[in-house]
């Protein structure tokens, strides 16, 4: 991609970049020898970095900005809140009228059990209340011994201890001796890697399965809760089979498990429905929120507490000694009500429903015959595609796994996409403004980074000529 005229002095900037910030999940070293990129304006669904190269944010940031970038209201909104009370904090029997009022308007917004939300900064720091909360409550039902959580191997909550406990990474569980006690996972619901021979409903049922075999060998009566996300993000937009999670829920219910579903990354419109728990008809006992709720504006998440887990607190539960120095900012809160407000006045989840999302939902999956794609998949607006080394054969993977995803991530930002890359997959999570000229637009530099991709690998004899 050809740059503009230099308008920032990017190489300086590299430098003191390198000599003073570490980077969140990045091979610090590397980077510093390659220079960070340098991302300085940003309008719409459009990047624009110190050289003056454009990108199209196929990454929504991350995961998170639902309203684009660059909307004025919401920082006017910022901007009068923070001249009125800048921050004050929930504590000593204290709140304030804009953390009143969203947590009113999430009770609105939420399915109809939940009437409650307890603020975080972030998505991490929401499951790491739901880790404590989780525990708490079972211990005021005079259930003291449900102490475990079941998760996902390859699911992603964060990574804050706990946050990271509950996920199923494994590299990141391999620094710091993690999972924490009381963490089991059981398999994820990802049929075109792990599905074998089955077709997608038996092993989505398959995989459901998992978690009652885990209640058995662990016992039920030290279970306390399973913790998933609608559809894994960061995992790779793992898109389970429509029998999972019917069959989850069933499970759940019937083992008085709670029913934790993280929608950091699926809530608030992704998938076309205002939560992903909607879209999947499923009912959840906690419900952990960030990243759209302000648009990633303003560091804001939560957690969306049902009565029956709220009722026991209040009427059982005295002291709950947990909370955050930001729990409920002034600024923060008014980020996310004035995204709120954008998002229902554009009706932007119908739109992500009947619009823009089956717009482009048609036009990635045809990527899917691409000689490079094993699978093109898409809900909503978040989407993956498989890359495989030998198209109709999912037993076979590139080897070492993530290289050929790397590459086709590097090519992609050439090619002016943020694309990110997950082991071989190339996922996609745009902003639900992006307009039909703009899918258009998304598609091809996609399959052009697609093209690319296909001939370097035919050029290092990664793939036959």
């Amino acid at each position: 991609m050809s740059g503009a005229s230099n308008l920032y002095p990017t190489k300086d900037l590299q430098a003191r970049d390198a000599a003073h910030h570490i980077h969140p999940f990045t091979d610090t070293g590397a980077l510093n020898r390659e220079g960070s990129r340098i991302i300085t304006e940003a309008d719409g669904v459009w990047l624009t970095d110190s050289d003056g190269n454009r990108y199209l944010d196929g990454m929504a940031g991350l995961w998170c900005c639902q309203v684009g970038h660059g909307r004025r209201e919401i920082a006017d909104a910022v901007h009068r809140q923070m001249l009125e009370l800048d921050y004050f904090n929930t504590f000593f029997k204290t709140s304030h009228p804009p953390a009143i009022a969203l947590a009113e308007k999430l009770s609105e917004l939420t399915p109809p059990q939940f009437n409650r939300v307890f603020f975080t900064s972030s998505g991490s720091e929401a499951n790491d209340t739901v880790f404590r909360m989780v525990r708490t409550y079972w211990d005021l039902m005079g259930q003291p011994r449900k102490k475990t959580i079941i998760g996902r191997w390859n699911g992603y909550h964060g990574s804050t201890l706990a946050g990271t406990s509950l996920g199923g990474m494994t590299a990141m569980h391999e620094q710091g001796d993690l999972p924490l006690p009381g963490v089991h996972h059981i398999a994820q619901p990802y049929w075109f890697g792990e599905g074998g021979d089955m077709s997608p409903h038996d092993f989505g049922l398959k995989a459901a399965r998992e978690l009652e075999r885990a209640i058995d060998q662990l016992g039920g009566d030290t279970v306390a809760a399973f913790i998933a996300e609608p559809i894994q993000g960061a995992g790779g937009v793992i898109i389970p089979p429509d029998s999972y999670w019917p069959e989850v829920a069933r499970i759940c219910k019937e083992r008085d498990i709670l029913l934790v579903v993280d929608e950091v990354i699926c809530g608030f419109g992704r998938l076309g429905t205002w939560f992903g728990s909607e879209y999947f008809g499923v009912e959840p006992d906690l419900m952990p929120i960030a990243k759209g709720l302000s648009s990633g504006y303003l560091p804001i998440g939560g957690v969306m507490v049902s009565d029956r887990v709220a009722d026991a607190f209040i009427e059982k539960g005295g002291e709950f000694f947990h909370g955050y120095t930001y729990s409920g900012h002034p600024a923060c809160c008014a980020a996310a009500l004035a995204n709120l407000e954008i998002i229902q006045r554009e009706n932007l989840v119908g739109r992500v429903a009947d619009d823009i999302g089956p717009y482009l939902q048609k036009k990635w999956r045809a990527l899917g015959d691409h000689p490079l794609v094993g699978e093109a998949r898409m809900v909503g607006l978040i989407g993956a595609l498989e890359l495989v080394p030998a198209k109709g054969d999912r037993s076979r993977a590139f080897q070492p796994v993530g290289e050929v995803g790397t590459l086709c991530r590097d090519i992609s930002f050439a090619n002016g996409l943020v694309m990110r890359s997950v082991r071989d997959s190339m996922v996609i999570s745009p902003p639900l403004v992006l307009t039909h000229e703009e899918a258009d637009d998304l598609v091809a530099r996609a399959e052009r980074t697609l093209d690319d991709t296909y001939a370097a690998l035919k050029r290092d004899g990664r793939i036959a000529a």
